[in-house]
């Protein structure tokens, strides 16, 4: 089987790590990919955006299947065209992607469908916008209804702070076309989890769920990211209720999705807040998450390519996707100054002196000159398993020294709230 994944992050990277140890892969590419693909994969040097250049290359190839990851080509329709060429493709459909794509559409589906969520208000008007946050009690969450690189979410403590993120989105446009329209969400207490599953569009097979760490510095503090740290699983939520919300949540979606006349098929992410036996969910995403892949994939005991193809056709068996017991975690190491401004192109050492044990996935990075440099904001994730979460954390934090780049930073609790 010839395979071509698109996307040049760490959770590209972490799937061609996973569909490389597959008997049934024979060639393995990726679409642009990054300095840690290359070592499992053969690059391409097509970016993910290229709607056309993606089709073309994987037509040229004889691809068997497409894998896409990123959320923008979802959402501009790279699945609909590789299907139209006769190819096939894990992900869904244009349409299908609102989902991820459409805050609003995925609330107004909910409401119809009767999926628990947090009560929300869409609006493109600021002068609506602002009165109706006149009338709620902080704290507020006001999010860019289009795709904002996980930064379009806003928690406001203030009615103040609030009407600020409504100008920047509506006024500003500080997220383009994302923010053109904004959904003011109820706030909801709770934990947050994150459970992903595999679905043919009609069959579903949850993940292991995760917990991922959205502030750039410890204790939860500092700017939102795009995720620095993630663990599986959390204590709080065990099998039990990962078979509650896969009842209550994510089979209605899919449900509701094909009875929509949708064509899901691959990666449904539910972010879900969790409050005793309550489960709401508080976004939903339409591909692998980033950085939860990392952390999740080294958990998979069953064959990632044969699940992948079995979701395209529309076979998925979903006894077959078994997973090992014991616990994962992973730190991001970011470049100094992220998620602001930073340098590029620092040169990253130490990586050849990582134990075998312990997992790095490549996001940000390139070669430069024969040499690995950064070339992002979240450069890699550091990923280590271990019979329990102390032991996978003890390993994934031994190594971290290993590992230099000038400005580097990373938090230091990830999964600490497990162990302490």
């Amino acid at each position: 089987m010839k395979i071509v994944v698109v996307g040049g992050g760490g959770r590209e990277h972490a799937l061609t790590w996973k569909l490389s140890q597959s008997n049934l892969v024979t060639r393995l590419f990726v679409a642009p990919g990054n300095a840690g693909t290359r070592e499992v994969a053969e690059n391409l040097p097509v970016s993910d955006t290229d709607v056309q250049g993606i089709v073309a290359a994987a037509g040229r190839l004889h691809a068997d299947l497409v894998v896409v990851g990123p959320e923008v080509p979802l959402s501009l329709g790279l699945v609909d065209a590789l299907r139209h060429a006769g190819i096939p493709a894990f992900g869904p459909t244009k349409s299908a992607a609102q989902l991820e794509s459409s805050k609003s559409f995925a609330h107004e589906l909910m409401d119809r469908h009767g999926i628990a969520a947090a009560a929300s208000r869409t609006f493109t008007s600021l002068a609506d916008a602002v009165d109706f946050v006149d009338s709620l009690v902080p704290p507020i969450v006001v999010k860019a209804d289009g795709l904002a690189a996980g930064k379009g979410s806003i928690l406001a403590s203030s009615v103040a702070q609030a009407h600020a993120a409504l100008r920047d989105m509506l006024e500003k446009r500080v997220f383009g076309e994302a923010g053109e329209r904004v959904v003011i969400e109820e706030y909801l207490r709770g934990q947050e989890v994150s459970l992903l599953a595999f679905t043919d569009g009609s069959s579903i097979a949850p993940m292991v769920p995760a917990c991922d760490y959205k502030r750039a510095h410890d204790n939860d503090e500092g700017p939102n990211t795009g995720g620095m740290g993630c663990y599986s699983p959390p204590g709080f939520f065990d099998g039990a209720m990962v078979e509650k919300a896969t009842r209550e949540v994510l089979a209605p979606t899919v449900n509701a999705i094909r009875q929509e006349g949708l064509d899901f098929r691959g990666v449904i992410y539910a972010g879900l807040m969790v409050n005793g036996d309550d489960i709401r969910v508080l976004e939903f995403n339409a591909r692998f998450g980033d950085p939860e892949t990392q952390i999740v994939l080294p958990l998979l005991q069953s064959d990632l390519a044969r699940i992948l193809s079995d979701c395209a056709e529309g076979q998925l068996d979903p006894s077959s996707v078994t997973w090992m017991p014991g616990s994962s975690v992973g730190v991001v190491l970011a470049s100094g100054g992220y998620p602001g401004s930073y340098e590029k192109g620092k040169v990253i050492t130490g990586l050849d002196k990582m134990p075998e044990d312990v997992a790095v996935f490549h996001a940000g990075t390139a070669v430069r000159d024969g040499q690995v440099v950064t070339n992002g904001g979240r450069v890699m994730s550091v990923v280590a398993t271990g019979s329990t979460m102390a032991e996978a954390r003890e390993r994934v934090y031994a190594a971290l020294p290993r590992i230099s780049f000038e400005g580097m930073t990373y938090r230091t609790d990830i999964a600490l709230r497990e162990v302490g």
